[in-house]
């Protein structure tokens, strides 16, 4: 597991997912398997050998007003704990903080600068 403190995942957030994977595979080898969220919408993840490296997330209407973007997620031992300090020290919570089946408890910030991070404790 990831140590706390620790870059642990990393997601594309795109408009076009078809022209992210083409991009990806034919530029760094990337292969991508799909599985559907709760909501019913594909979340890609690029592989690499066969090892999970990286994420790839649609934007749809909901989240029209997210910029395409990397965005990092760092390892917490609690999140729910760690976003309580975050939002006391000037960060700000972009949705409910959620679970995700055989992944972890994850959060979505913007730190004080700006700045997106994604929190999560993982399984």
């Amino acid at each position: 597991m990831t140590a706390h403190g620790h870059f642990h995942w990393n997601e594309l957030r795109t408009r076009n997912a078809d022209r992210a994977k083409k991009f990806y595979e034919e530029t760094v080898g990337w292969t991508f398997s799909g599985s559907k969220t709760p909501d019913g919408t594909t979340y890609w993840i690029a592989e690499m050998n066969g090892q999970p490296i990286a994420g790839l997330f649609e934007l749809t209407e909901r989240f029209k007003d997210v910029p395409e973007s990397w965005i990092p997620f760092l390892a917490v031992d609690d999140v729910d704990a760690r976003v309580k300090k975050a939002t006391a020290a000037g960060a700000k919570l972009m949705m409910p903080i959620f679970d995700v089946p055989n992944v972890g408890r994850i959060a979505m910030l913007l730190e004080p600068s700006g700045a997106g991070i994604g929190w999560m404790t993982p399984v």
